[in-house]
Order: C-alpha cells, then structure tokens, then sequence
C-alpha cells in the first residue's frame, strides 16, 4: 500500500517513536532538479506539521550510488529515497514495466495509470520487500545524439548509446544500436570521452545534468513520448512502522501535497527542456505519429515480448498497463 492508503488503514493503531524522529532521504540529482523540489517539499511539509520528525535530503549520490538504493532501502538501511523504479528491475523483474517504451502516451494518461489495478499490482510488489510509496511521479523523455538526430529505429542504427532501463536497451538493440548501461548522472562524462554517442533520459536530466553541452540533436517529449519512467518517493517499510500516527498523517499531507506539484511540473518540464536546447543552439527532432507507431511496433516485438517471455505473470501484468485508456 502507499503511504497515504496505510494511514488509513492503520488509524487508531498505537504506533511508537522517539521524540524527534531523523529520516535520511537519498537521490542522484542535483538540488535544481524537480525531484529534489518534490522530496524537499516532503521535508519541509513534515518539519512544519510539528509532530518530531526531520528529513534529511542527501542529494547527487551523496549518500548511497542510484542503484544501491533499492537494497539499502529494502533492508531499512536507507529510509528514504526518489528512485527510478526500473533500477531495481534486476531484482524484481515486474518493475521494469515501469519503464516500458510506448507504455504511457502522455501526463494525463500516466495520472489514470496511477490510480489503476496495475499499479496497485506494482505497489503490493514493492510492500512484499520492504518498501512502500510515498508519492507517485512519472517523467517524460526522449533522445539526443552527438550526431544525426534521432526519429526513427533507422535512425540509431550503429550508435553506441545509453538506454534507461531494460525494456528500452533490448528495444534499442533490436534497431542497432550497441548498449553501454548507466545511471543518467554517469551520461554526461561518457558522451564527453566519447563512450556514448546518444542517450535517452528524462526531460528533467537532459537539464539538469546540463547534455545540452555535448549534443548536436535532441528529440524532446511533445506531442508524442514514446519515453516515460516512473520515479516515485519511496520509504522503507521498516522505517515507515517506527513512525507514530501523528507522524503518519503529517507525511501523507505532504505527500499528497508533493505529488501535486510533481504532476504539474513534470508536464511543464518538456517544454522548458526544449527552450533550454534551443538556447543553447542544438537542434531539435520531433517525433511524428508514424516515428511513433513504428517505435511501438519495434517494442512489442523485443521488449514486450521478451517480458512476457522472462517474467513470470508478465503477460497479464502487461496487459493491465496497457489496459488503462
């Protein structure tokens, strides 16, 4: 369940604490990123609500690298963390749905996903293995190159690139292009040294970690994202139980609070990527409804069916995500 269904759940529940309860918050991102805007409007809603509970933000890898977190935060290691969920897809395969090429059409459409039987599928995962969700965000992407601007599958055809997730890796692989696998934050030093030729990542990252720098295209999030990954605020269950009810309820408000602005800037975070690469001088490549679809068709036949092939269940989970209209 998420933080917000277990408060619900657990009201009335005598829940213990110390008087002033310190929760360490972990992420990759710099402090001008939406995703640390998000987990400090966590923190700063909680230390306002007076019930003795501080969040601590460790931002830019500070505390934990982005691929340990999902272990850390599991074993009650870590207590919080924003993590690209796919990251933990090695352990638990059904996550890697979360970032499924074609899967999310736009921001509204990821809103119903949110609220869908598949998510609740995901969720129950997440709660088997020690971790709950906080707030709910998905991001938007798209590609850049340090050559030839990328539309179509043709289009990527020898590159060396970096692909967020497995889905995207074996769908990229299947048009060409060779993988070189990283967190997003490693991106920028590789297309510098010239490891990487192309990428794909959030609108959010492509700013952030400042790719406008060393690429000559870009291929943003607009009418059509085949790239959306969801990146939630999550807490370890362990920590999460050690809360009292008070301290519940004051982290639900500012998660319902935080989730808000996460859905509405998100959306605004494409067009502003696209400002800040035209500033910059570099090309923009949109996507059209028939790059899109031929995308789509490329995935069904690598990444979709290679999940059904591999997970266990995958077929109906798959099912239910693209059940959602």
């Amino acid at each position: 369940m998420t933080v917000a269904a277990a408060v619900t759940f657990g009201a009335g529940l005598a829940g213990q604490a110390s008087a002033q309860e310190t929760l360490r918050l972990s992420h990759q991102w710099s402090t001008n990123d939406i995703r640390h805007k998000v987990a400090q409007i966590i923190a700063d809603e909680v230390e306002k609500a007076d019930v003795g509970l501080k969040i601590q933000i460790f931002p830019s890898q500070s505390l934990f690298k982005a691929r340990d977190q999902w272990g850390a935060a599991s074993s009650g290691r870590l207590d919080m963390m924003v993590l690209p969920l796919s990251y933990a897809g090695g352990r638990h395969p059904e996550f890697n749905l979360t970032l499924m090429p074609g899967l999310v059409k736009n921001h509204a459409h990821a809103k119903r996903i949110n609220e869908s039987a598949f998510m609740d599928e995901i969720e129950k995962i997440a709660n088997a293995n020690g971790v709950v969700t906080v707030a709910k965000g998905w991001l938007a992407g798209g590609f850049a190159s340090t050559g030839k601007c990328i539309r179509q599958p043709d289009d990527v055809q020898g590159m060396q690139m970096r692909a967020a997730g497995k889905a995207f890796e074996q769908m990229l692989a299947g048009a060409g292009a060779s993988i070189a696998s990283m967190p997003s934050s490693e991106a920028y030093n590789a297309l510098q040294t010239g490891v990487i030729d192309a990428l794909n990542t959030s609108s959010s990252s492509f700013v952030s970690y400042r790719i406008y720098e060393q690429v000559k295209c870009y291929t943003p999030a607009a009418d059509y994202a085949l790239w959306f990954m969801y990146q939630p605020v999550m807490m370890s269950k362990r920590a999460y139980d050690n809360l009292n009810d008070a301290q519940k309820a004051a982290l639900a408000a500012a998660s319902e609070k935080a989730e808000a602005y996460y859905a509405e800037e998100g959306a605004k975070e494409d067009a502003t990527s696209i400002d800040v690469f035209k500033k910059a001088g570099i090309e923009i490549a949109l996507m059209t409804e028939a790059d899109f679809n031929a995308w789509r068709k490329l995935a069904e036949q690598t990444s979709y069916k290679a999940f059904n092939e591999e997970v266990k269940g995958g077929q109906k989970l798959l099912d239910l995500a693209l059940s959602v209209d």
